[in-house]
């Protein structure tokens, strides 16, 4: 069951669901993420990159950014640190993309762009860096491998790529608790497939070193998340 990933799709990529549920998923994953570890990984990786290299200004695109909340974390950080910061949320998801500058009105540096991320619309070396959040599960392996190309390709710096790990203990937990706490059935069913879907250290090396990224690193973040760096091999 978890030997290797699943390759069954989420309610989420079929499509299957009502505009109701799809906007309690978008409330209740919120939740979710700023308590399981999404924000505090990202602290620790990518904002972290940043302040080693002392960056008044600097620019990040999230791909799949949902509601843009990891981007309004990267604001807040820039805002502490008084830094410049250009931050985009790229979404195939029309109500995604809307809500990312609604919800993002007090940033004024936030924007979104509607888009595909196997095809990114920017020019090489557009940003600074590139991330992506609980996105990358959702593709077979060729199609993470074409995501991190074109990440790579677009971001001058670094990528980072945060999500799942495929553990047993994870599933269990999801499985258990999560019929407790959560009350969206996009949640409820499409959580356990996606730890299913996700990852092992081993497996996004692998990803990485296909897509030819150099500089690979991969670090276990609590709660069972993985965070996937690297750069565009010259």
């Amino acid at each position: 069951m978890f030997a290797r990933r699943s390759l069954e799709l989420e309610h989420l990529d079929k499509g299957d669901y009502t505009p109701a549920e799809y906007e309690g998923c978008l409330v209740e994953l919120r939740r979710v993420n700023r308590w399981l570890g999404d924000a505090r990984a990202l602290r620790r990786t990518l904002l972290r990159d940043i302040e080693r290299q002392e960056l008044k200004e600097f620019s990040v695109l999230d791909v799949g950014a949902g509601s843009g909340e990891l981007l309004r974390v990267v604001a807040e950080s820039a805002c502490v640190r008084s830094a410049r910061a250009r931050l985009v949320g790229l979404e195939l998801n029309a109500r995604s993309a809307r809500a990312i500058v609604e919800e993002s009105r007090v940033y004024p540096e936030i924007g979104s762009v509607r888009g595909d991320a196997l095809c990114l619309p920017f020019s090489d070396d557009a940003f600074d860096y590139a991330i992506c959040s609980l996105f990358t599960h959702h593709f077979d392996d060729g199609g993470v491998v074409a995501i991190l190309r074109e990440m790579s390709r677009v971001a001058s710096r670094r990528i980072f790529i945060i999500d799942l790990h495929r553990h047993p203990l994870a599933f269990f937990l999801y499985t258990t608790a999560g019929k407790i706490v959560l009350h969206n059935r996009l949640l409820r069913e499409d959580g356990a497939l996606s730890i299913l879907r996700s990852f092992r250290p081993a497996e996004l090396r692998h990803l990485a070193a296909s897509a030819h990224l150099e500089e690979i690193e991969v670090q276990r973040r609590f709660p069972f998340r993985l965070v996937l760096s690297g750069k565009r091999a010259e």
